[in-house]
């Protein structure tokens, strides 16, 4: 019998623009949808280059795995989004200083447009 997949949700990170939950639980993984860099307080995009808007993504991932139990060392998958594979260096630069020890398994992409014009969004899946 699977154990029920249960919500997670946080102020600490931006409220979904859809009809989707910033992460579920379920078979004790965390599905985190994908961030985009908005800042929960203001509700805006506030960075305009890579560097500060991969740095607020990874905050707000932080923030739902941490509501959920978890902890950006747990998490064993991302998949990344940007608009500019040219800018997956800096990406990178940023992305480095948090999974520093042991990085989780990774996919990255350019596409052609993300939602509120970001530059990067991030999704992730993490262990309880």
């Amino acid at each position: 019998m699977s154990s029920p997949r249960q919500v997670v949700s946080t102020t600490n990170a931006p409220a979904a623009l859809g009809p989707y939950s910033q992460a579920i639980i379920a078979n004790n993984m965390v599905y985190v949808s994908g961030q985009i860099p908005i800042n929960p307080a203001s509700g805006e995009i506030e960075a305009q280059d890579i560097t500060g808007q991969t740095e607020q993504v990874l905050k707000n991932l932080e923030a739902i795995l941490i509501e959920a139990g978890s902890s950006i060392a747990n998490v064993v998958k991302t998949t990344c989004f940007l608009d500019d594979i040219n800018e997956w260096p800096a990406m990178n630069e940023v992305y480095a200083k948090v999974f520093h020890t042991a990085p989780p398994a990774r996919s990255a992409f350019e596409v052609g447009k993300l939602p509120k014009n970001a530059k990067v969004e991030i999704e992730a899946i993490a262990k309880l």
